[in-house]
C-alpha cells in the first residue's frame, strides 16, 4: 500500500450537506445570470444607439417603395402564371372529355 492509498483511507470522501451553503450558492448563480442579463441588455442598447448605422429617411423610403413594387410585380407574374396553366388544363381536360 502506499502513501496515496493510505491517505484515501484515512479521509473518506466529503459528504455535501445539503444547508445553506447549497442555497448560497444557487443564490449566487441566480445573481450572476441577472449580472450577464444586465450586461448583455446594456451591451445591446450601446452596440443599437452607438455602434449601427441607421439609414436616413429617404433612403429607408425608397428602399420600401422598391420592395412594394417588386411585390407587385411577383404578385402579377404569380396571377399570369395561375392563369395559363388553369385554362391550359381546363382545355385539355374538354379535348380529353
Amino acid at each position: 500500500m502506499n502513501q496515496y492509498q493510505r491517505r484515501s483511507e484515512e479521509y473518506p470522501p466529503l459528504q455535501h450537506s445539503k444547508g445553506r451553503g447549497q442555497q448560497a450558492d444557487s443564490q449566487r448563480q441566480e445573481r450572476r445570470a441577472d449580472q450577464r442579463g444586465r450586461h448583455y441588455i446594456k451591451e445591446a442598447y450601446n452596440e443599437l444607439v452607438h455602434k449601427v448605422t441607421w439609414p436616413s429617411f429617404s433612403s429607408l423610403q425608397s428602399s420600401a417603395v422598391l420592395v412594394m413594387v417588386a411585390s407587385v410585380i411577383f404578385a402579377l407574374l404569380v396571377f399570369a402564371m395561375d392563369f395559363v396553366f388553369r385554362n391550359g388544363v381546363e382545355f385539355v381536360y374538354k379535348l380529353l372529355y
